[in-house]
């Protein structure tokens, strides 16, 4: 058999087979390999440290996701060009300093990170304290694992513990705070003449022709909106909700879990004196059992060189000493008790008002319990069943073939562009009102005929609970149509009376300002019109002045003394004369002058941090790719 197939491989036939076999695999096989040697796959290179396109992917996604809850829009693809650019930036600087940290062995010990952890108030429940449950299901939301946490939090405080001491010495310079200060703490005073609407006698009504002129000429104020009709379906953590059930035994089983929220501790509000040594106590003690009030008792403590405080509403673990806090929870109200032993010193105190502790029975809040797991199971299925519905959204199936046992909601109706039905009601879209904004902006940006895809909305920045999503399909739209006349003549009779009242002290308050500007006096042109001036408040640039409109007191800083100007308000019209430049003084506004050093010194010290990260990252050596770059940035 090996003879037979050895003599069939020496044939012309057999060799023109196998040379078609090597070509194809040449081409089809390995080609791809032979044409991607030498080609580079990564987006960025910073010292020894390589930047995979997968990691700026998920960068910009959560830059992408933060833009669009700012703005109510996906961003341009130029802006989301921008967005990858900065969060490579980003990603680079952390490589940086990481770098650094590796350099000078920086290390973040265990107890310090738990700390850390302890204190960020996200993590922190109903009591003010940390609680687990809180962190668990914030970072379930967040897609993070403990272990993947803890790591990204050790980082971050070791980058702190490099870059915090570059800019703890910087400071802004004398010259720059002043010419801030003076800047800032300017006021400017000006005198004004109003010329309201409200004391216009409303004219006359005209005849219909004139009314119908007005209305022809201005069609847009008497038309009605582009409205859209739309189906849609929502998927959010509310709507999976209201189909799940929870057992009694488990809200029972929660309800002792976290039995401490539902215990309001009792509270005393106390007044203490804190001696050094017993017999000074007992002396204090006579004194105000003698008919001391407490600010004599302050007195005489300070005198004896004693403490005295006041612990207001205080629980008994908030005192500072627990043989204190036994004594103070012992002790009748009014009543002045002590000396009292304690590793502080003898106290005495009088209790000066108590509140009594309570608990919430599980009747009471058996409710809410519920609510909070529901939210937690809900949050935790609606991420998988948000997967089931793309994947039927993805082989093209209908918003009305969704099966109801994912807990969709599915909505349809007409809705203009904020959000209000025909009759003007506000569209009963299910769900929070970051994910109604985002379906009615993904309304009126659709056209007729777009297959519905799942869109994601997450919460706002900082916010807990899960990710919401919606598909919509837009059926028509409906374009903007002029109302009829006779419909509308009421308002249109109305929109010439306010035009007519309008121009009219447009033309009085222009007669004033051309007045002014001719030479005269604003006291002598208003006097001649029956007019009264007023001079304004201190107006500041940042803080509005009762009685200024807005418009003048931003161009009122760009005015010089005795100039004038008129500006127009939803009230009417005023012309002003800015009478007074009032430069701040240091030692009257020195609050100010000390914030504007704080805020400045700030700034410079993240002026410094920037220069400092520039200076690793030239030392690190930064090589970008900017052909992958450019395809993680494409939409």
């Amino acid at each position: 058999m090996i003879s037979a197939f050895r003599s069939y491989l020496n044939t012309w036939v057999v060799r023109g087979f196998f040379l078609i076999l090597v070509a194809a695999f040449a081409v089809w096989g390995i080609g791809d390999v032979i044409r991607n040697m030498g080609s580079q796959t990564w987006v960025a290179k910073i010292g020894d440290r390589t930047i995979e396109p997968a990691e700026l992917q998920e960068a910009l996604r959560v830059a992408v996701a933060r833009y669009t809850r700012s703005q109510g829009s996906d961003p341009s693809p130029e802006v989301r060009r921008a967005l990858a650019e900065q969060a490579l930036q980003a990603i680079i600087l952390r490589a940086a300093v990481d770098q650094e940290v590796a350099r000078l062995r920086v290390v973040v010990p265990d107890a310090e990170l738990r700390e850390s952890v302890f204190a960020i108030p996200a993590f922190h429940g109903p009591n003010g304290q940390f609680d687990r449950q809180v962190f668990e299901t914030l970072l379930r939301n967040n897609n993070l694992t403990e272990a993947r946490f803890l790591e990204l939090q050790r980082a971050d405080m070791a980058r702190r513990q490099v870059l915090e001491p570059v800019r703890a010495g910087a400071a802004a310079p004398d010259l720059l705070v002043q010419r801030a200060f003076a800047y800032r703490g300017e006021k400017r005073f000006a005198d004004m003449v109003s010329f309201p609407f409200a004391t216009v006698s409303p004219p006359q009504a005209p005849d219909e022709a004139a009314l119908k002129r007005w209305y022809d000429n201005h069609p847009w104020m008497f038309s009605s909106p582009e409205y859209r009709r739309i189906k849609a379906v929502i998927l959010s953590p509310e709507t999976v909700s209201k189909g799940l059930e929870i057992p009694e035994a488990e809200l029972r089983k929660a309800y002792q879990e976290h039995s401490d929220e539902f215990v309001t501790p009792p509270k005393r509000s106390v007044e203490v004196i804190l001696a050094a040594d017993e017999a000074k106590a007992k002396a204090l003690a006579e004194k105000w059992r003698g008919g001391a009030d407490w600010a004599a008792m302050q007195a005489a403590a300070k005198a004896d060189g004693a403490t005295a405080v006041q612990l207001d509403n205080a629980s008994e673990t908030e005192l500072p000493v627990s043989e204190l806090a036994k004594a103070v929870f012992a002790a009748a109200p009014d009543a002045v008790t002590g000396p009292v032993k304690s590793p502080l010193g003898w106290h005495v105190f009088r209790v000066t008002a108590a509140t009594p502790g309570s608990t919430q029975t599980f009747d009471q809040v058996k409710d809410r319990i519920r609510d909070r797991l529901l939210a937690d199971r809900a949050g935790d299925l609606v991420y998988d069943r948000a997967n089931k519905l793309d994947n039927l959204l993805g082989t093209g199936a209908s918003l009305d073939e969704i099966p109801a046992d994912l807990g969709a909601a599915a909505v349809a109706g007409t809705l203009d562009a904020k959000g209000n039905t025909l009759d003007g009601a506000p569209a009963p879209i299910p769900g929070g009102e970051a994910l109604r904004k985002a379906v009615i902006e993904a309304a009126f940006q659709a056209h007729v005929g777009d297959p519905p895809h799942l869109t994601e909305v997450r919460p706002p920045e900082g916010g807990a609970g899960a990710s919401s999503y919606y598909a919509l399909s837009l059926e028509a739209v409906l374009p903007p149509k002029v109302k009829p006349f006779d419909e509308v003549r009421a308002q249109v009779l109305a929109d010439w009376k306010q035009n007519e009242v309008r121009h009219a002290q447009d033309a009085a308050s222009a007669a004033l300002l051309t007045a002014v500007n001719g030479g005269k006096s604003l006291a002598d042109a208003a006097a001649a019109i029956g007019a009264t001036v007023r001079r304004s408040p201190a107006i500041e640039r940042d803080t509005p002045a009762e009685g200024v409109p807005p418009l003048l007191q931003r161009v009122i800083f760009g005015m010089k003394v005795g100039e004038a100007t008129q500006v127009e308000t939803p009230d009417g019209f005023v012309v002003a004369v800015l009478a007074e430049i009032k430069p701040p003084d240091p030692a009257q506004d020195a609050a100010m002058l000390n914030a504007m050093r704080t805020q400045l010194d700030r700034q410079t010290g993240d002026d410094v941090e920037e220069l400092f990260a520039d200076a690793l990252r030239a030392r690190a050596g930064v090589q970008v790719n900017q052909t992958v770059l450019n395809e993680v940035a494409q939409p």
